[in-house]
């Protein structure tokens, strides 16, 4: 990859300024319904972004969703906080609102409209990812929102073979070196771990799939 080396097995990491700088063509090239989900997502928020309203950007990278958003932002004069860990990503980051480099297990969210999770909660440590939704979802205001974009556990049987290769068709189809993607599957190992199904709300409704990859709607509680 001429933008971006990958890591070794094992060893990804958003925290290095040549991850960060080959980003948006990486993530883009590894997932091409990446855009495709982007657009959903910005479907879905604009029924959930009230006049005034606060949004969080949860794992927020270089602004990906905020700037698929942000006509709607400046329309009802919402405003959005980009929370990212990674300080690597500060510097690339070209969305709107205010930026925040904090660790989402101990982030505080303060009251909010709609919160957006794309792409990040595979990155967390399995046993703080369900104390975050509740989190996200105690702090929502009346008619807000929770909206999750993750890879999820495989499912069982010949299904789960189908949906994998339906994910490696997509990459290969893209023209993505094999050896690339190869490359990149092992530098996960132990740092992104997909999302469980009874790691959401019994609730959460499920509005996007390809593959692997699914998008989930959560409001607040009844």
């Amino acid at each position: 990859m001429a933008d971006m080396e990958i890591p070794k097995p094992g060893k990804w990491t958003f925290e290095t300024p040549e991850i960060a700088k080959g980003f948006d063509h990486h993530v883009r090239e590894q997932l091409p319904w990446y855009d495709l989900a982007t657009n959903a997502v910005a479907h879905i928020a604009r029924h959930y972004i009230p006049e005034g309203g606060v949004i969080l950007d949860l794992g927020a990278s270089t602004g990906n969703i905020g700037r698929a958003i942000e006509d709607t932002l400046a329309d009802r004069q919402a405003f959005l906080i980009a929370v990212e860990r990674s300080e690597a990503m500060r510097d690339q980051y070209a969305g709107p609102g205010s930026f925040v480099a904090a660790d989402l297990r101990s982030y505080t969210p303060p009251p909010h409209d709609l919160a957006i999770a794309f792409l990040c909660l595979m990155f967390l440590p399995v046993a703080d990812r369900a104390a975050l939704i509740q989190k996200l979802r105690a702090s929502l205001n009346p008619g807000g929102a929770i909206i999750i974009f993750e890879r999820m556990e495989a499912v069982s049987g010949y299904a789960a073979t189908v949906l994998w290769r339906l994910t490696l068709a997509g990459k290969v189809a893209a023209k993505v070196d094999p050896q690339e993607i190869i490359a990149k599957e092992l530098s996960l190992m132990g740092v992104q771990r997909p999302l469980r199904r009874a790691e959401l709300p019994a609730d959460a409704i499920e509005v996007f799939r390809f593959g692997e990859f699914a998008g989930w709607l959560i409001e607040p509680e009844l």
